[in-house]
């Protein structure tokens, strides 16, 4: 007699849900770029001319929050979402009031693979980076083997937070 395992279409659907992990939410990430802050205010989006100009994708929508201490601008944490292979990365990353990035964190991974972009050594190459800078995968950004699809998103979402910094909040000269 031969025996057949059959597996419910709703099983396969969830386990790859499983693989979702959510490392840090915004409050967590918030305070540990900015522990000195004593509010964080969240800023409107910018219109569509702006995103049209740094060639946001259709219908992209970060959270800004403007990190103070007081009546100083101690910078800003841009919480947004790239795709890794298939599914949603979360991160937020945090610029300084002169827009160079301070950190950068992964907050909900939901990929199977890949998530050693979580890895502090791999997200320790954007510090200092600023929308001057190239930060172009595979030179100055190094790829990490079988997350390649998760480093490149990233690395092209810090490098469209850092040109939406210049477009629509960096205060004028």
């Amino acid at each position: 007699m031969q025996s057949r395992w059959l597996i419910p279409v709703g099983a396969a659907v969830a386990a790859q849900a499983a693989f979702a992990t959510q490392y840090l939410s915004v409050q967590q990430a918030q305070q540990e770029a900015f522990a000195g802050a004593s509010e964080f205010r969240l800023v409107s989006a910018a219109d569509a001319a702006a995103r049209a100009a740094i060639g946001a994708p259709a219908g992209w929508a970060p959270q800004v929050f403007e990190a103070r201490a007081g009546e100083k601008k101690l910078g800003w944490l841009i919480v947004d979402q790239v795709i890794g292979k298939s599914e949603a990365i979360t991160y937020a990353l945090a610029l300084d009031a002169a827009g160079a990035v301070i950190s950068l964190e992964v907050l909900d991974y939901r990929e199977s693979h890949g998530s050693e972009v979580r890895m502090p050594a791999w997200r320790k190459q954007f510090v200092g980076k600023t929308a001057a800078d190239a930060a172009a995968l595979g030179r100055e950004v190094k790829i990490i083997s079988g997350a390649t699809l998760s480093c490149r998103h990233l690395t092209e979402g810090v490098q469209r937070l850092l040109r939406w910094y210049e477009v629509a909040l960096k205060a004028p000269a």
